[in-house]
């Protein structure tokens, strides 16, 4: 185990090598990026919005728009279909996905279901026609009657397109304000993930994504005054529109359109050279120009209503035929207004209206804090692991902070060349990697010091400690995988950045343990020539412990039991502090502009605003607010409506450092994938163990797991903590370190098992925790050291996670000796049960060294 051929070494150290070098760009500037070589790598990592700032919005298409549009063309189509066949027809009428017509001549029935015929015709579904679908499906209740129903696939198929339309009408708006690295993809089957880093003001993003731009040019009905058709009822084949002045005027507009937006080539936003007012100049193609020009030449001396999203912008008046195919739009515009209204124009209209059903924005100072916090909180957590390595093992203590100095490059390489996202949270899974990577090494270590005890020689020692640990490294890293890999499946947005870096921390953690370090080790072995293990400062467990833990059992079982029991009731009696992630609402951190902000005027002034509960309380300092609006309950919409009118009210005396807003649509489905998330992540770590050990080990990992759990809700209710979609990350994560702890025990109890038939199954189970105690201790001490310098110094907005995940900790030490154990005991788990091998037959029934007591 401990001999590397030359091609092992050069294949150990390419690989660390690599990862230091994707590492470098992430330490320099741009400047000292650009001045390197073309074949150096220079991508570095992404930012998150909540590090450098930014907004992160999720749009919705309207499905019910698409529908009711689809309705209307489908229902103007069979008019014409059936007039220009010359076929007699009388109530064409639409309800919900329906459009029928009832035939007036039975005996032209057959020729208008052949005139209708293109309408249930199958169209191409996808590239080279390879799928087809039915958009409306055809049904005659009774002769002449004929109804066409929208089916569900059809709908799906315009959904789908609404939304590749979206992305790329969205995608040329928003590189039109000028961002940098925008990101605009899809989000399931009818939503689009806009996230836009940098930006300094999510206002004007939110304005320009919410137009759909639908522009038209139509005239103005000069038949009657639009008071007169307010008061009456409008004349046939007109509408009245409304202007976008305040107040608003009204204007009676003919439905014929004359030009539309599509036939635009150009629009600019530029001055008028007589008012000098801002204005958009713009451009028709050769068709739009000519039906713009003979309208024009056709209505001289008639008002014209320019039209966006059904808003009338101005209606001037036709003096002289306009056949240039170019023209200009007025309408007290600003100049930063009327460069928005060129950008919608040039980037085209949606096809569908979209709906904000969630906005995360994080101003650019609370970025630049939270970075200066991660990284303050990671180099204290850096600084306190290798301390303690160093105290706790000496000469190997050195070898694992080597290991673990590459591990850390080693994420952070991979995270650069896979073009990751860096979150806060991601930063909480590199600092929790940090504190569980030296576990793989305490395990090795601590065995390697068993089999020294048992007197094997120094070599022989470190031999056998590495092969005898792979097993239970591989098994304790693998559980934690499951949780990582379920929680970027189910999880979103900064959950699955934390995801990412502990299933990619986990990875590396388990190549460093047992390819550098065993390196490492080997070239000490050869160099130093050492006749013993080298001691480290201080041990903090005693060597040969014979503590009675099967002997408390009971009593750990009441207190479990009579906690666990609590908890359960408190949480069903007592409600929870949800967050918005999982009930809707707003949450909003604000910073006074001039000295400290008062809880108690902002407060009465929100409360005039009819926008519900309004919670207020100082947030980290006392120049920072956290202001929480209870959900609308009255659609998506109405979670930006309070968002609005919260910035109209504060914005001149606060600074709006995070803005968080959730839709009921969203929030309910984030409350079900995170309950999901965790009992799937459960039932996966059940099979994984029953699979390697047996089931009373798989049941009792679940049930020890399920009572950390279980707590963990209880420190949540009790505490009154947020409860959000971070806490799922944290209970998750907890969930893997208890099953990991968990299984390092079971997998010793699973060895002695075969080594001591006949020894009972309570002194068994002493002697196995007794063996482990050693790692159980330095593992929950070393990932405490990580979590509590990112609790006191990793900034405000975790510090709740990290409590949640200490608590969890010292739950989970607790759990995998005092629950998981003893229900061995309870599910009569038996050492006969276990076939022994032939080379462990005689063995003694106690290992030297070790006292196991009866309980």
């Amino acid at each position: 185990m401990l001999y590397f051929s030359r091609w092992k070494t050069y294949s150990i150290w390419a690989v660390v090598l690599l990862g230091v070098i994707f590492t470098i760009p992430n330490m320099l500037t741009q400047s000292q990026l650009d001045s390197l070589p073309g074949w150096f790598p220079k991508r570095a990592l992404t930012l998150g919005l909540d590090l450098q700032g930014g907004s992160h919005i999720l749009l919705s298409i309207d499905r019910q728009d698409l529908i009711d549009e689809r309705l209307q063309a489908t229902r103007d189509d069979i008019r014409t279909l059936l007039r220009d066949a010359k076929i007699g027809y009388t109530g064409l009428t639409g309800t919900g996905t329906t459009i029928q017509v009832r035939i007036t001549d039975p005996n032209e029935v057959e020729a208008a279901k052949k005139a209708l015929a293109a309408l249930v015709s199958p169209i191409s579904s996808s590239m080279f026609g390879a799928g087809s679908v039915s958009e409306l499906a055809l049904e005659e209740p009774e002769t002449g009657l004929l109804r066409y129903t929208l089916t569900d696939a059809g709908i799906d198929y315009r959904v789908n397109n609404a939304v590749t339309q979206s992305i790329e009408v969205i995608g040329r708006r928003v590189n039109e304000l000028g961002t940098t690295e925008p990101i605009i993809q899809r989000a399931g089957a009818d939503r689009i993930l806009v996230q836009v880093p940098g930006l300094q003001d999510p206002t004007r993003l939110k304005e320009i994504l919410g137009k759909t731009a639908k522009l038209t040019f139509q005239m103005v009905d000069q038949s009657m005054s639009p008071q007169e058709a307010l008061q009456g009822r409008p004349p046939a084949g007109s509408t009245v529109m409304y202007s976008q002045d305040d107040p608003p005027v009204p204007y009676l507009i003919e439905n014929r359109v004359i030009v539309s937006g599509e036939n635009l080539t150009d629009a600019q936003a530029t001055f008028d050279q007589r008012t000098s007012e801002a204005v958009v100049s713009f451009r028709f193609d050769g068709k739009g120009a000519s039906r713009f020009g003979q309208a024009t030449q056709q209505n001289v001396g008639r008002l014209f209503a320019i039209i966006l999203d059904n808003q009338v912008i101005s209606a001037p008046r036709i003096n002289e035929p306009i056949l240039g195919g170019s023209g200009q739009i007025s309408g007290s515009f600003t100049a930063e207004s009327a460069n928005d209204l060129a950008v919608l124009l040039r980037a085209g209209a949606l096809p569908a209206d979209l709906t904000i059903v969630e906005e995360r924005t994080v101003g650019p100072s609370l970025g630049a804090d939270s970075i200066s916090a991660g990284k303050f909180a990671s180099m204290i957590a850096g600084i306190l692991v290798v301390g303690f390595m160093l105290v706790a093992y000496g000469t190997l203590g050195i070898i694992a902070n080597i290991a673990l100095a590459a591990n850390v490059a080693l994420i952070i390489a991979i995270l650069s060349i896979l073009g990751a996202t860096l979150t806060m949270p991601g930063i909480a899974g590199i600092v929790l990697t940090v504190g569980m990577a030296v576990d793989s090494n305490v395990i090795i270590y601590e065995r390697v010091r068993e089999e020294r005890q048992l007197g094997r020689s120094l070599v022989q020692s470190l031999d056998s400690g590495f092969s005898r640990a792979l097993a239970t490294i591989v098994d304790a890293n693998f559980t934690t995988f499951i949780a990582a890999l379920i929680l970027f499946y189910l999880g979103s947005g900064p959950v699955r950045g934390f995801a990412v870096t502990l299933a990619i921390g986990i990875v590396t953690t388990v190549f460093t343990a047992f390819t550098l370090t065993r390196w490492l080790v080997s070239i000490w072995l050869r160099r130093a020539k050492p006749k013993e293990l080298p001691k480290g400062l201080l041990r903090f467990v005693p060597d040969n412990t014979s503590y009675s833990f099967m002997a408390l059992r009971r009593y750990a079982f009441t207190l479990s039991a009579a906690a666990s029991v609590a908890a359960m009731t408190l949480f069903f009696t007592v409600e929870m502090n949800y967050g918005i992630d999982f009930k809707g609402g707003t949450s909003l951190e604000v910073q006074a502009k001039n000295g400290q902000a008062s809880s108690s005027e902002v407060r009465a002034r929100l409360s005039e605003l009819n926008i519900g509960d309004v919670q207020v309380q100082e947030f980290g300092s006392a120049s920072t607010l956290l202001i929480r609006v209870e959900g609308q309950n009255a659609g998506d919409n109405a979670e930006q409506s309070v968002v609005e009118k919260v910035r109209g009210e504060l914005a001149n005396d606060y600074d709006f450092r995070r803005v968080e807003s959730v839709g009921p649509t969203v929030s309910s489905e984030l409350a079900w994938y995170g309950t999901l998330g965790v009992v799937t992540a459960m039932l996966a770590m059940l099979i994984y163990i029953w699979f390697r050990f047996e089931w009373q080990f798989g049941l009792g990992a679940i049930l020890a797991t399920i009572h950390d759990v279980t707590m963990m809700i209880g420190l949540y209710v009790i505490t009154g903590i947020e409860f959000n979609l971070t806490s799922i990350a944290a209970i998750l994560t907890i969930v893997g370190y208890s099953i990991n702890d968990t299984v390092v025990v079971y997998d010793r109890v699973r060895e002695n098992l075969r080594k001591y038939k006949k020894m009972p199954i309570e002194q068994l189970l002493d002697l196995s925790m007794n063996q482990t105690l050693s790692r159980t201790v330095l593992t929950g001490l070393t990932t405490l050291l990580a979590l509590i310098s990112l609790y006191l110094f990793g900034g405000e907005v975790i510090r709740s996670f990290t409590l949640a995940m200490i608590f969890g900790i010292v739950v989970g030490t607790y759990s995998s000796i005092f629950v998981a154990g003893p229900l061995l005991i309870l599910f009569r788990l038996r050492p006969a049960g276990v076939d022994a091998d032939d080379k462990d037959k005689g063995k003694p029934a106690v290992p030297a060294g070790a006292q196991p007591t009866k309980s």
